[in-house]
C-alpha cells in the first residue's frame, strides 16, 4: 500500500467520524469524503491481474434505461405500498449486502495477520437440496465477516447516520475496485447516458428526490448540518461510483504504460472540480442538483484536454482492458507450459 493511499484511508476514516466530535461544514464534508472515497477505490482497483469481467458498449447503452426502470419501480412501491414495509424488506437485503461489502473492504487490512493457508485455501459450501448452487470462501473472509455482521445488526436496529455512511462508503469502494468499464469509449457512453438520466429524473420529475428521501437504506451518504429544518445533506452513491470507475480506469491506463499517475490526476481533479461546482450551484439556487450534470463534463473534459494537449488521443481511445487481461492470461499459460 502506497503512503498516499494509506493517508487517504486514515483521512477518510477521520472525516467520517469527525461530525461526532466537532461541527464539520457539510459542503466541505461532501467534497472531501467523495473525493477521498474515489481516491481510495481507484488505488484498490490496481491489481496484478486486470479485471476479467468488463462492461460492454451494449451494457453501457442499456444501463440508463435499466436504472430508470428500477428508479420508477421504487417510486411506485413507495407510492402504493407502506413505506415501512418496503424499507423493512430493503433493510434485510442491504443487511446481507453490507456484510459482504464490509468484509471485502477490511479483508486486505486483516489478512496479513492471519495464517497464509487461511487466505489461500478455498472452502466450497453447497446449498442443501440444490447441490448445483455453491458458495466459495476462505477462512479469512469468515473472520472479516464477523465484525461486519455485528455492525450491520447495529445499522438495522438503529439506522444511525454513521452506520449508514460506513456501509455506503464500503459499497462505493467495492464498486470502484471491482467494476471495470473496459475502455474509455464504453466509459464515455455510460457517463453520457447517465448524464441525461440524472438531469431528466431530477429536473423534470419528482421521482429521484422522492425516492432518495423515502429510501431508508445506505444508497446515499448523509452529512449532518446545523439546520434543524434540514438535518442532513445527501449525496447519492451513484455520484461517487459511476465517475469513480471512470477515474479508476484512467489510473490503470497509466499503470499499464508505466506512467506515474499522469491521466489519473487530470481525471481526479476533474471529479473534484465537478463536485465543487455542484455544491456552488446547489447553494446558489437552494435546490437539489443532479451532481452528474457537473461531474461528467468535468471528468471527461479535464481528461480530454490533457490527452489532446499531450497528443495522445489515439492510445487512450484504443486502450482496452479486456484485451490486456487476455494477454496476461496467455502469458501465464505459456509460463506454465514451459
Amino acid at each position: 500500500m502506497k503512503n498516499s493511499e494509506r493517508l487517504a484511508n486514515f483521512a477518510l476514516a477521520g472525516l467520517t467520524l469527525a461530525p461526532l466530535l466537532v461541527n464539520v461544514d457539510p459542503n466541505l464534508n461532501v467534497i472531501l469524503t467523495a473525493s477521498l472515497t474515489v481516491f481510495v477505490g481507484c488505488y484498490r482497483s490496481v491489481k496484478p491481474t486486470p479485471p476479467t469481467e468488463t462492461m460492454s458498449k451494449e451494457h453501457a447503452m442499456r444501463f440508463p434505461f435499466v436504472g430508470s426502470a428500477m428508479l420508477l419501480s421504487l417510486f411506485l412501491l413507495f407510492k402504493f405500498l407502506s413505506k415501512d414495509l418496503v424499507n423493512t424488506v430493503l433493510t434485510c437485503y442491504f443487511f446481507v449486502l453490507g456484510i459482504i461489502a464490509l468484509s471485502a473492504t477490511v479483508l486486505p487490512a486483516i489478512k496479513r495477520f492471519l495464517p497464509k493457508h487461511w487466505n489461500d485455501d478455498l472452502i466450497i459450501w453447497r446449498f442443501p437440496y440444490v447441490r448445483a448452487l455453491e458458495v466459495e470462501f476462505t477462512r479469512s473472509q469468515i473472520v472479516a465477516a464477523i465484525p461486519g455482521t455485528f455492525f450491520c445488526a447495529w445499522y438495522a436496529s438503529q439506522k444511525h447516520w454513521l452506520a449508514n455512511n460506513i456501509l455506503g462508503l464500503a459499497f462505493c469502494i467495492q464498486g470502484i475496485e471491482m467494476l471495470s468499464l473496459g475502455s474509455f469509449k464504453t466509459g464515455a457512453i455510460l457517463l453520457a447516458g447517465l448524464f441525461v438520466y440524472d438531469i431528466f429524473w431530477v429536473f423534470f420529475t419528482p421521482v429521484m428526490v422522492s425516492v432518495a428521501k423515502s429510501f431508508d437504506a445506505p444508497i446515499k451518504l448523509l452529512f449532518p448540518t446545523a439546520d434543524a429544518a434540514r438535518p442532513f445533506s445527501m449525496l447519492g452513491l451513484g455520484d461517487i461510483v459511476i465517475p469513480g470507475i471512470f477515474v479508476a480506469l484512467a489510473l490503470r491506463f497509466d499503470v499499464s504504460r508505466g506512467k506515474e499517475s499522469q491521466y489519473f490526476k487530470s481525471a481526479f481533479i476533474g471529479y473534484t472540480f465537478g463536485l465543487v461546482l455542484t455544491i456552488i450551484v446547489m447553494n446558489w439556487f437552494q435546490a437539489a442538483q443532479p451532481a452528474l450534470l457537473y461531474i461528467v463534463p468535468s471528468v471527461i473534459g479535464f481528461l480530454a484536454a490533457h490527452c489532446i494537449w499531450n497528443g495522445e488521443v489515439k492510445p487512450l481511445m484504443e486502450f482496452d482492458e479486456s484485451l490486456t487481461a487476455g494477454e496476461d492470461s496467455d502469458d501465464k499459460s505459456s509460463k506454465k507450459v514451459e
